[in-house]
């Protein structure tokens, strides 16, 4: 299929991908460009390949809360004065008091996720839905970025690129999706197609998400076996200590971009139990009481089978027959389970299939990862006519916070300040010679 070019101007910036990440830079551009003369104006476009704006909607369960506080939101770690923020959403919708009687940093991610919603509706004359970007190519001065949308082909230029393509599902390796096995991202797509109520569930990780699972399946089928299946002994503890949660911090980026390769993935084991695998402390209590009373009762729906792992699995009409190990002694179980849920995290979509042949263009570590600048830009040669920024992807060279809401807002000012740089001296400091 041939790829008709879009007539329209070449824009500064073209964003590929609108959740969050791409949402906070929209919002960066439009607050620039409110004070800014005509001829220092951003022209930024994006495109989501969703039909409408939606971050994780399968697991929007609700009463689940955010682990941020809401000052962490789109602009105020930015700009405090930014009437996008979190406080500014709620006075729109009229509960701001309300809100502050709450007496809460944390926001149901429901209610999070409608902010989310209110402030894209407000920029949304820069984004196109049901695009999908295809391919991206250098062409003369501007990329030409090719984007399906409605089932046609078209062409749109752009001096730079922002890829925030978020994060992919991750399930073990050989395991198989279904009607009757889930990746927790799409829990509550998949409940409602279910033909009538489990009888047995089975969950498999260890994290929040994970445990969240256990809870909401526990609590919506009452009638169901549920057994959350993880490695460890027990759920850990997220560490979200005063001093721990410093590593979110914007200066934190600062000292992990400094520092040699080898204290980087010191900092990163120091500091993984920030937000891997780990769980929020009041939902270990409730689940560890929830399945103390059922014991008392005798009636015993809720197992927690620790340091197990799933040894086989045979997918059959109507669920799955798994066959589990208790690691200790080598013991194994068979279950036969009407649902199959894994909740084995995400992980960053490779840019680097988005790229293609523009991919050569891209100096990489010994590892093979992408060398990203300060500034989130990709480091490439000097034949590519403009810069290819990352938003998500760059834990080696950012740190912990590459992908999470924590440093979202200053993230995003840091690209609109840099492509403004950028527009301004057209240098090419980042340029490295193959």
């Amino acid at each position: 299929m041939s790829a008709a070019l879009n007539e329209e101007n070449v824009h500064d910036v073209l964003g590929i991908g609108f959740g969050p990440s791409n949402l906070a830079l929209a919002i960066a551009v439009e607050e620039h460009n409110r004070t800014a003369s005509a001829a220092e104006e951003l022209d930024a476009v994006f495109f989501e390949r969703q039909e409408t704006f939606g971050w994780h909607r399968g697991m929007l369960i609700e009463g689940t809360t955010m682990q941020v506080s809401y000052l962490k939101d789109l602009v105020t770690m930015r700009n405090p004065a930014s009437d996008f923020s979190f406080l500014s959403y709620l006075h729109d919708k009229g509960r701001l008091t309300d809100f502050i009687n709450h007496k809460t940093l944390f926001p149901t991610r429901v209610e999070f996720h409608d902010y989310l919603e209110w402030a894209a509706s407000r920029v949304a004359d820069r984004v196109h839905y049901g695009s999908e970007v295809v391919e991206l190519h250098p062409a003369d001065e501007h990329f030409q970025v090719v984007v399906r949308h409605g089932g046609r082909l078209a062409v749109h230029r752009a001096r730079n690129v922002v890829l925030a393509t978020g994060l992919e599902a991750h399930v073990p390796g050989g395991a198989e999706l279904g009607d009757r096995v889930w990746h927790n991202l799409d829990l509550l797509h998949r409940v409602p197609e279910l033909p009538e109520e489990p009888r047995r569930c089975v969950v498999v990780g260890a994290g929040q998400s994970a445990a969240e699972v256990v809870d909401y399946l526990h609590r919506t089928f009452t009638g169901a076996e549920v057994c959350a299946v993880f490695g460890r002994y027990g759920y850990s503890p997220a560490d979200d200590s005063p001093f721990a949660n410093r590593i979110f911090d914007p200066q934190a980026v600062d000292d992990f971009f400094a520092a040699p390769p080898e204290f980087r993935a010191q900092l990163m084991d120091y500091h993984r139990n920030t937000n891997y695998s780990v769980v929020d402390l009041d939902l270990i209590e409730e689940l560890y009481a929830r399945s103390y009373r059922e014991k008392v009762a005798g009636e015993q729906r809720l197992r927690i089978m620790h340091a197990t792992r799933l040894a086989d699995v045979e997918v059959r009409s109507g669920g799955a027959t798994v066959t589990t190990e208790f690691q200790p002694t080598g013991e194994r179980a068979v279950l036969d389970t009407d649902l199959l849920v894994y909740a084995t995290g995400c992980r960053p979509r490779d840019p680097r299939r988005l790229l293609g042949d523009t991919a050569k263009c891209c100096a990489r570590d010994v590892e093979g990862n992408l060398q990203v600048e300060r500034d989130y830009r990709v480091r490439t040669t000097e034949e590519l006519p403009g810069a290819i920024y990352l938003q998500g992807g760059t834990e080696h060279t950012h740190g912990i916070t590459s992908s999470l809401l924590s440093n979202g807002a200053v993230r995003a000012g840091e690209i609109r300040d840099s492509l403004l740089a950028g527009r301004t001296a057209r240098s090419r400091d980042y340029a490295f010679t193959t």
